[in-house]
């Protein structure tokens, strides 16, 4: 039996309650050094691993909605752009909502975190080199967000790395490099990823580019 000191009074308590105090109290004790050995994991990380940067995971074929809300319900913050696609379908015409980096979702996270991605049913890794993940362009992937919030027609686009390259000087994509592609009387600017080798494309008025050096 273990008597507890109160404020100027001694209560008895049972063997059961004092069980669980002390259970409690070893519960409170592993949170705190758990907490700490955290802090000291961190401290021994490289930088890259502590800093939330954009990554490109990659994904099975036909997959990435999936993918993406399974990342959300996670609080991964993703990102899956998508584009307007007619389709014709037995005797009529669907407008369908298609992946504009088809096999890839684009993630932002910390690689320390990068187990909560790599996890995710579906996925099959994160793009890099020698087994090591590498960070996307923070501006690219803004840029494109912001695109294609202001309802730019993006559209996927054969991947392309040569040819006359030049930036957007204003508009939503002010800043953005890629090439101009002239096709029809109708240009188009092709924006590439070459971490997945792929391209996208939207006709700009070439009054807004400028060569890019």
């Amino acid at each position: 039996m273990l008597k507890v000191q109160g404020l100027g009074h001694k209560r008895p308590v049972s063997d059961g309650a004092e069980l669980h105090m002390r259970r409690q109290t070893g519960k409170v004790v592993a949170s705190i050094t758990n907490s700490f050995a955290s802090l000291a994991d961190s401290a021994s990380l490289p930088a890259e691993y502590l800093q939330a940067r954009w990554y490109a995971a990659q994904t099975c074929a036909n997959h990435e909605k999936r993918v993406f809300e399974q990342l959300e319900q996670r609080t991964v913050e993703a990102y899956l752009p998508r584009y307007l696609s007619m389709r014709r379908w037995k005797d009529r015409r669907v407008r369908l909502e298609l992946p504009l980096f088809p096999g890839y979702v684009f993630v932002h996270l910390a690689l320390r975190d990068r187990l909560r991605v790599l996890q995710t049913p579906s996925v099959v890794r994160l793009v890099g080199f020698g087994g090591q993940p590498a960070p996307l362009a923070d501006h690219e992937i803004d840029k494109l967000r912001q695109g294609l919030a202001r309802e730019m027609r993006f559209e996927p686009h054969p991947y392309l790395r040569i040819g006359q390259r030049v930036r957007v000087r204003t508009g939503p994509l002010q800043g953005l490099e890629g090439i101009l592609v002239r096709r029809k009387n109708v240009s188009r600017l092709v924006v590439s990823i070459d971490l997945i080798m792929r391209s996208v494309a939207a006709e700009i008025d070439v009054a807004d580019l400028e060569r890019a050096n």
